[in-house]
Order: structure tokens, then sequence, then C-alpha cells
């Protein structure tokens, strides 16, 4: 399957593949990572926390992007 070009991407539309595993250390903490599906890029977070934040941010970009088009 081919990646579709970002330009023909859905605006406010993303879709990732998401991998969790738990490390053992002297307390258990979950690593996480993304991948795109349209571009095959691969994210990787230490923890939860940094992969909440990511989509914080990535939800928060693109509601304003959104919301700054759909202003007259």
């Amino acid at each position: 399957m081919t990646p579709e070009p970002a330009a023909t991407q859905r605006p406010g539309y993303r879709a990732y593949l998401l991998r969790l595993w738990e490390v053992e250390t002297d307390e258990p903490v979950w690593r996480a990572s993304l991948q795109d599906s349209h571009t095959g890029e691969r994210l990787g977070f230490a923890g939860l926390e940094q992969l909440n934040e990511f989509l914080q941010k990535l939800t928060d970009d693109g509601n304003r992007t959104q919301k700054d088009t759909d202003t007259p």
C-alpha cells in the first residue's frame, strides 16, 4: 500500500498505529510509539505523559488551524 500524499489527506484527520510496552526498571514504566499511517514516520515516547503531551499539542494545533480557516 502506497502512503497517501500529505496534500490529499483530509484536514482534521490523523491515523496512527499505537504500540505500548512495559519496561521493567525499579518501577514498571510504559513506553509508546506512534507510526503515521500515511507517511510511515515513527515517533517514540519515553512515557505515557510524553505521548499525551504530543497528542494534546497535535489536536490543539489542528483545532487552531481549523478555527482560523473557519473565520471569515
